[in-house]
């Protein structure tokens, strides 16, 4: 047998890395962020040694958990202001509305994002709580809000129906999303319309 090269190992870094950081973020539902280390290490399939070694406490863990949704849910946002031709309108919200479900939907990280900003943060220590705020109120709210043409509460009401809806494929175990219906309601609460 001949021992791995340099890439393969990096390779298989990454991809326990990346095997932790999604059992993580789905742990995170099923425990309100109160999951421990040994708990991502069962449900991954790995040693708790394995794990411990990425990321030897928990703090650390949800920061990067949330660092890669963050730029999962950035990158969402560029390529869709990119598609939409560099300066989207509200009527084309709709169509980020529904690739913001579809990402959530396959994407715990980038779902635990949005989540928490809901929430406010308030799972996260004080000290780390300021930053990741306004992390998402420069690169994904207020960008939402100018698209919007909004200066109001609407754009909260319209994540708080995203969130809310995508939050029962999480919580109550729902095979799929209505895509189409949750962002017709979330775009209700943006244009007031009843």
């Amino acid at each position: 047998m001949c021992p791995r090269t340099k890439e393969q190992n990096e390779l298989i870094r990454m991809q326990r890395r990346e095997q932790i950081l999604d059992v993580a973020a789905r742990a995170y539902f099923h425990t309100g962020g109160s999951f421990d280390i040994r708990d991502v290490a069962r449900e991954a399939g790995l040693g708790y040694g394995t794990v411990y070694h990425y990321y030897p406490n928990r703090h650390l863990l949800i920061e990067d958990v949330l660092g890669s949704g963050f730029e999962r849910c950035e990158q969402a946002l560029a390529e869709w202001v990119s598609i939409s031709g560099g300066s989207p309108d509200v009527r084309q919200l709709l169509t980020y509305c529904k690739a913001l479900l579809r990402l959530w939907q396959s994407d715990a990280r980038a779902y635990l994002v949005y989540k928490m900003a809901a929430e406010h943060f308030g799972s996260l220590p004080e000290k780390e709580r300021h930053h990741v705020k306004r992390r998402f109120m420069e690169r994904l709210y207020v960008p939402l809000q100018s698209i919007s043409r909004r200066e109001d509460d609407s754009v909260d009401y319209m994540l708080a129906v995203l969130v809310g809806c995508c939050g029962l494929h999480y919580y109550a175990g729902n095979s799929g999303l209505d895509v189409d219906r949750i962002a017709q309601l979330a775009m209700q609460a943006i244009s007031k319309e009843s």
